[in-house]
């Protein structure tokens, strides 16, 4: 058989609200709305080879140990609920930067599960599919349909596909690595505590471009401030980011990747040109969101 290949892109975080802080597991109780990058890690299944993983691209080295990568978590937790689950070995291309806060980890996981789905004829709705998700990782779920749509809770509660206009975008990691903890961490929520702020702007479905940008201009993404504390490089590349005309620049997830929305996709590449001349150490990505 064939072998099997499938993108796993980049998700980034347009909104983060922090609403508050679970009592029972601690986890924090968050609203954003998520969409997903043209620039993605690449996966391949064979199908005819034991179940394994190996990885290359410009940031396998970062990826960390492959018997712990989520792409093995998600195939053995998928083959535990489904026996006879005809699984292979996978190949990841890693070309996102890691611990960025654009689930690259998940959306590899979500990668591996769409193609033993696929192998096996299983829908992406299957009850194992969904569990397994979830399991896997936070943010899986929604990186399992990778469109635009809202997340809520602690990412097991996932919206519809909004159906947006692709948004011009450049994407920045300045080289730094912020683990998710450190930042809430200095959040400083505990356990049962609200994070007062204004509510989340409502998206509707297919909402026009321009009224989604005035949506996005009066949310926010929490983790912004507490980020920039653990690593403040971050504050250099929204600054950059902001220099090149943007309409809008935020930070996704948890950092350090930062993102900028542009006029058209001319600007985009444009801004992506001068700043990788400006900070060559950096990694840049035109592109657009979706």
């Amino acid at each position: 058989m064939p072998l099997l290949a499938d993108r796993a892109p980049a998700k980034v975080n347009l909104t983060l609200h922090v609403l508050g802080r679970r009592v029972g597991d601690g986890y924090h109780v968050l609203e954003s709305l998520v969409a997903f990058a043209g620039t993605a890690d690449r996966l391949t299944l064979d199908p005819a080879a034991p179940l394994g993983l190996t990885v290359s691209g410009p940031t396998a080295g970062p990826a960390g140990p492959t018997d712990d990568n989520l792409v093995l978590r998600a195939a053995r937790g998928l083959a535990a609920r489904v026996p006879g689950l005809r699984v292979g070995a996978f190949h990841l291309v890693k070309r996102l930067p890691v611990a960025a806060g654009i689930g690259g980890g998940s959306s590899d996981a979500a990668a591996a599960l769409r193609l033993l789905a696929r192998l096996n004829g299983l829908s992406l709705d299957h009850e194992a599919v969904g569990a397994v998700a979830r399991e896997t990782g936070a943010d899986v779920p929604v990186c399992l349909v990778p469109r635009a749509r809202m997340m809520r809770g602690a990412g097991e509660e996932i919206g519809p596909a909004l159906g947006l206009a692709p948004l011009p975008a450049v994407l920045i990691n300045p080289g730094v690595p912020v683990p998710t903890a450190p930042v809430f961490k200095a959040l400083g929520l505990a356990a049962g505590q609200d994070l007062p702020g204004a509510p989340h702007p409502t998206i509707p479905q297919d909402m026009a471009t321009g009224a989604l940008l005035e949506a996005l201009a009066g949310a926010r993404n929490d983790l912004e401030a507490p980020a920039l504390t653990v690593a403040p490089v971050i504050g250099d590349a929204l600054k950059a980011l902001r220099g090149q005309g943007c309409r809008l620049a935020r930070m996704s997830g948890s950092g350090a990747t930062v993102f900028a929305l542009f006029a058209d996709r001319r600007a985009a590449v444009r801004a992506a040109a001068a700043l990788r001349t400006a900070h060559p150490a950096w990694w840049v990505a035109p592109t657009f969101l979706r």
